[in-house]
């Protein structure tokens, strides 16, 4: 960690303040006590199946083909749930991610439900993103992916959505200013309004009253599975590698294509941000990575190598319909909050008094 990071400090020893709140906060988790977590993945697996009994499916699994999603719904089939895998295209996807689940769904005798969107509006979507110059781009493909996952499991009579997000991997807080609140349906359609942009028909769109009426009338539980395990990457990696031919990417969210870009070219040279700072140092600071070769990977680019970047490059500028001038012009225009437009969260922080 270094002071690229908002509102870092470091003590004397070098210790950082961002991880000295998150060992602060694993040292509070009940579920790293073994016979806790493993009585407390009893206590949800017979709740699941109990809550699902008579219906085709009880669970829904959300798949993006990375690691997390791909041993999260192996694990669910092996503690004897009946899963419904649920994915969310954007038009991003990486060839490698389509094959990861296709050939998990298909070696697990699983259906798989895919919901696509439809380009142009997507296409129109991140354009008005872009001209917006918020950080958060990547905050219309999460929405998107909880409206599917949350609207799947409605549609199914299921009560429990199984999702990748683990404290083993991502568990150290993202700095506010590095995203946006990832259910702000309104900040999405004031900024498609202000540039330009679509109305919202295929895009799943989802916002803080949908999410309410889902979970406390549907009473549709978002659950972390993961943490009920004791999960190691490499351990994972070396299972779904050798059973289902699983190939991995170089850095964490690398499945998608755009990610890929936003992460490795956008964020560092537009925002100055480099989020494998917070992926490294979780994994260093739950013993999964080793803190010489963490700095070895961060040392290094955040590309495998310049052609890969290159290739990514030129096709997001063919895929956005770009000129190099336009990508050069946004890469040096400042960087604008998201709170600069409509937001569901400015009540939301004005009734908890927090800045907006």
């Amino acid at each position: 960690m270094d002071t690229s990071v908002p509102g870092i400090s470091f003590a004397a020893d070098g210790t950082c303040s961002k991880c000295t709140e998150f060992l602060a906060s694993k040292a509070r988790r009940p579920l790293l006590d073994p016979s806790v977590r493993e009585a407390g993945l009893r206590r949800l697996v017979d709740e699941i199946r109990a809550r699902g009994k008579g219906r085709d499916y009880d669970c829904v699994v959300g798949v993006s083909g990375g690691v997390d999603s791909s041993w999260l719904l192996l694990q669910s089939v092996r503690l004897g749930l009946r899963p419904l895998p649920v994915h969310m295209d954007n038009g991003w996807n990486s060839e490698l991610a389509q094959t990861n689940i296709s050939n998990l769904a298909r070696g697990l005798g699983l259906d798989l439900y895919t919901h696509v969107v439809e380009w142009r509006e997507y296409r129109g979507l991140m354009q008005a993103f872009f001209d917006a110059d918020v950080v958060d781009v990547e905050l219309l493909y999460d929405n998107a992916m909880l409206g599917v996952n949350y609207g799947r499991a409605a549609a199914a009579g299921v009560h429990h959505i199984l999702a990748g997000t683990n404290h083993a991997t991502e568990g150290m807080l993202m700095p506010p200013s590095w995203n946006w609140h990832k259910f702000d349906r309104r900040n999405i359609e004031s900024i498609s309004r202000r540039f330009g942009g679509p109305r919202l028909c295929t895009f799943p769109a989802i916002g803080l009253a949908q999410r309410a009426w889902y979970r406390y009338v549907r009473g549709i539980r978002w659950v972390d599975l993961l943490d009920y395990l004791d999960y190691r990457k490499e351990d994972a990696l070396r299972v779904l590698k050798a059973e289902f031919g699983y190939k991995p990417y170089p850095y964490k969210h690398y499945e998608s294509v755009f990610t890929r870009f936003y992460q490795g070219f956008i964020l560092p040279r537009k925002f100055g941000i480099d989020k494998r700072l917070l992926h490294l140092s979780t994994l260093m600071l739950n013993g999964q990575l080793d803190r010489a070769e963490a700095l070895r990977l961060l040392n290094g680019p955040p590309y495998p190598d310049a052609a890969s970047m290159e290739e990514d490059r030129r096709y997001f500028l063919k895929k956005m319909g770009w000129s190099e001038a336009q990508l050069d012009a946004y890469l040096v225009r400042p960087a604008v909050p998201h709170a600069a437009y409509g937001s569901s969260y400015a009540f939301v922080n004005a009734i908890r008094g927090r800045p907006h």
